[in-house]
């Protein structure tokens, strides 16, 4: 019996814009509307808009609710501000990463955790069994949509549609009414350009979207989104993080916090950063053309031997060239380390290179 799907409250929008639908995280949504290509330079050059109407939004209030996510979570929420976020992640008591996603301190005792949508079921569960008196956690994630705009054009963008708002410093955030309508805006996004995370209730999702199609802002889908984050070696959960690899595996500590109280997997972090991690999650860039790299080809050295699988490939747009990233043993992370990866029977050179692959 097949799954049946999610549909975003845009589902008709891009069946009407001609988008190529494919499930993802249990939902429909648009892998691509022209061509990835297309889309992912839009977004390097002007402006494009993903819907993320999939992620999950959990809110979570109380006196004590900034103290007990610091608890669980890896980044200081002790040093956010009202109207900021950053970037964490919720681990399981092996230091595995369970989720990665956004903390949004609302105001003062009141949060937003923006999660990946194949995880908010199981982050809620974590969430609740960890849960104490006082701390209320609703999990508001199917009554909202969200539209992530990116590009070097987003800020004049959002000044058009908002009437003359103007966008929050990086990581800051908007939680307002504008026309009866309420916005959760933060400056964030995955695709290492400037631009912002608009979320709004599900019924609203329609009109935000019209009023970004008016300002001529690219519809853009899932291929894209998957290349652009790549070109910056953003991580993607359930690839090139799961439960079995550490942030710091991952080349990820700048986002963990030592210097708090200890949180759900910490003793395991802080033994690995003392003793070293045996692997490291690195980028490879191929050096001849071949085919693109995709995850799960194997990362073999110099002599042949398999290193690991890739996490993560693909062709870059703005470079050309195919690149990917893998958990490779640390004797082997040096930059310009020569590799090969194993490309549909053919050993193809490559070489490791420093973070991230594009750079404007």
């Amino acid at each position: 019996m097949s799954e049946i799907l999610k549909l975003s409250p845009l589902d008709q929008e891009h069946r009407d814009l001609g988008g190529r639908l494919v499930p993802f995280a249990g939902w429909e949504m648009p892998v691509m509307y022209s061509s990835i290509i297309d889309e992912h330079r839009a977004v390097r050059e002007g402006c494009g808009v993903f819907d993320i109407s999939h992620m999950g939004q959990v809110f979570v209030s109380g006196s004590g609710a900034g103290t007990w996510l610091n608890r669980l979570l890896t980044n200081d929420v002790a040093a956010l501000e009202d109207g900021n976020a950053h970037y964490t992640f919720l681990l399981n008591e092996q230091g595995g990463v369970i989720d990665d996603l956004i903390l949004y301190r609302l105001e003062e005792n009141r949060y937003l955790l923006v999660v990946n949508a194949s995880c908010v079921d199981q982050d809620v569960a974590w969430l609740e069994e960890q849960l104490e008196d006082g701390i209320t956690l609703e999990n508001e994630s199917a009554e909202w949509a969200g539209l992530a705009v990116q590009g070097p054009k987003a800020p004049e963008v959002y000044t058009a549609i908002t009437e003359g708002r103007t966008l929050p410093t990086r990581n800051g955030v908007d939680d307002i009414q504008f026309e009866g309508h309420r916005l959760v805006v933060c400056r964030t996004g995955y695709t290492g350009e400037d631009g912002f995370e608009l979320f709004c209730p599900a019924r609203d999702a329609v009109r935000w979207w019209k009023a970004l199609m008016a300002e001529n802002v690219k519809p853009c889908g899932l291929g894209s989104r998957d290349s652009l984050r790549l070109e910056m070696c953003y991580p993607l959960n359930g690839s090139d993080l799961s439960p079995l690899r550490t942030p710091l595996e991952a080349g990820l500590g700048f986002f963990v916090s030592f210097g708090k109280e200890d949180f759900t997997g910490s003793e395991v972090l802080k033994r690995q950063k003392e003793e070293g991690c045996a692997e490291r999650l690195m980028a490879i860039k191929m050096t001849e053309r071949a085919a693109p790299p995709r995850p799960g080809y194997t990362v073999l050295d110099q002599d042949g031997k398999a290193l690991s699988a890739l996490t993560s490939g693909g062709l870059s747009p703005s470079l050309g060239e195919g690149i990917a990233m893998a958990y490779l043993p640390v004797d082997q992370v040096k930059i310009n380390t020569p590799v090969f990866i194993e490309v549909r029977g053919r050993k193809i050179p490559a070489k490791v290179v420093k973070k991230p692959f594009y750079q404007k």
